[in-house]
């Protein structure tokens, strides 16, 4: 289940970085939305399976509250679910 949240952990960072940084300055820009509409629901989907994920591994991963706060505050945020995969989603070294 950690392999499958990293690999929306990518998507939903990629589909941040699209919306903040091409999808809205074209809609404001060159004054075409549809972009926005596209990319937003990408991310609005990736951001949902982010949020998903993180609550089904919360346990398995033993995260603190603080931990899981981090982890779901961070994809609100561009680079965040970049940060958050090299701190908290790699594999554990035995």
């Amino acid at each position: 289940m950690m392999k499958s949240f990293r690999s929306i952990a990518l998507l939903e960072g990629i589909s941040t970085l699209a919306l903040y940084f091409f999808a809205m300055p074209m809609k404001y820009i060159a004054n075409d939305p549809i972009y926005v509409k596209n990319i937003g629901m990408a991310h609005g989907i990736l951001f949902v399976l982010y949020i998903i994920f993180a609550i089904l591994n919360k346990s398995q991963q033993k995260w603190t509250m603080k931990e899981f706060a981090i982890i779901c505050i961070a994809s609100l945020f561009p680079f965040g679910t970049f940060y958050i995969d090299k701190k908290y989603l790699q594999p554990k070294e035995a």
